[in-house]
């Protein structure tokens, strides 16, 4: 999906008090999470707005690519010994090291994605990823053949639980007597890129019903991905004692030749949930998309045009406030994904349900939970 101006235009609202560099072309870093910018999920998603911010103002970012989760912190040191005007840090792996580094700096100014960082210097863009999930978590109510959908976490911690909390109840919402499996594939930073891991938790999914899965976990989601597009769909005489079909929603969506061999006789399609980026054309097995695609949706939280924003903001010498800026449903920070891979998926009717249920969190009239 397009960047949406008000998202911009909130930024720029937002940010008061003491001025960045006027330098027109000021320096900038930005240190990404482990797993690289190429995860196809979080990391991506802040390096494509690094990309935009480079080709609209001609200037050059530098970025620091961590091996493992511990060397985010080197990252961090090594851009504010370089003197950049802006330091920025992807996920709360950074939020020790920038706050570090910005109470030793205090003419160099720090954002932290996913964090909240301390001091007059330093800023953090966060999300309401608990609306976000709320809605995917709506759709896989609606969706869900079976009554059982799974959640796997990354790393355990709040602001996993945040996606977790927001998901469960979306689903009860559309499907009161729906089961949501919750699991997190660990207690460490190397939770995050623990495919072999994925697989295992959405194989056990599948093996207690689950039909559709939302992965929050970062590198790791592929896992989940690479285990519904090859698994397919989930049959009858697989479905475990006290489970049965509950509906056929995508009997009339074309399948390919291949999955209508693999998944002969009584049988539902299994979906996975994309996060962060929009991961739905990850669920193409064919390379066609007006064959059943097996990408639901995704929840994307807008990092690139979180990134992309607080470096126009450097560039344009917008002035800077310390504090807590906010993305969500309200000023697009957060939403489900919608695109030629999944319309087929998501009838009107379904979508007109879920857009409903997206105004009535952003007037209040429905309270999403964090935790």
């Amino acid at each position: 999906m397009t960047s949406r101006p008000t998202l911009l235009l909130t930024l720029a609202a937002l940010l008061g008090s003491a001025s960045l560099a006027q330098d027109s072309k000021p320096s900038i870093g930005i240190v990404l999470d482990a797993g690289g910018k190429k995860d196809r999920s979080f990391n991506q998603s802040a390096y494509e707005g690094v990309l935009r911010a480079q080709k609209e103002f001609g200037i050059k970012v530098d970025v620091y690519e961590p091996g493992v989760a511990g060397e985010v912190g080197r990252g961090v040191d090594k851009f504010s010994a370089a003197r950049k005007d802006l330091i920025i840090g992807i996920g709360f792996n950074s939020l020790s090291s920038i706050d570090a580094a910005a109470k030793a700096n205090p003419t160099l100014h720090y954002a932290a994605v996913d964090s909240l960082p301390t001091g007059a210097n330093t800023t953090g863009l966060r999300f309401r990823e608990h609306e976000g999930s709320f809605l995917v978590g709506y759709l896989a109510g609606l969706s869900t053949s079976t009554g059982v959908v799974g959640f796997v976490g990354g790393m355990d911690i709040p602001i996993i639980h945040k996606f977790e909390a927001g998901f469960t109840a979306g689903v009860k919402l559309a499907c009161p007597k729906c089961q949501v499996i919750g699991r997190y594939l660990g207690t460490t930073p190397a939770a995050w890129n623990n495919i072999s891991g994925a697989v295992a938790l959405a194989g056990g999914m599948k093996n207690k019903g689950a039909d559709i899965i939302f992965a929050a976990a970062g590198g790791s989601g592929r896992g989940v991905i690479n285990f519904v597009t090859r698994t397919q769909c989930i049959k009858a005489s697989e479905l475990p004692a006290g489970v049965s079909f509950r509906s056929d929603n995508f009997a009339k969506v074309l399948k390919s030749g291949a999955y209508d061999k693999a998944c002969a006789g009584n049988s539902r399609p299994m979906f996975f949930i994309g996060v962060d980026s929009n991961q739905n054309y990850l669920g193409d097995t064919d390379n066609n998309s007006l064959t059943l695609n097996h990408g639901l949706t995704s929840m994307v939280k807008r990092v690139d045009n979180a990134v992309y924003s607080v470096i126009r903001a450097a560039v344009k010498g917008e002035p800077w406030r310390a504090g807590d800026i906010n993305f969500s449903l309200e000023n697009d920070g957060v939403e489900y994904a919608m695109d030629a891979y999944n319309d087929r998926l998501i009838p009107a009717a379904t979508r007109e349900k879920v857009e409903k249920v997206k105004s009535l969190i952003i007037s209040g009239g429905i309270k999403v939970p964090s935790k």
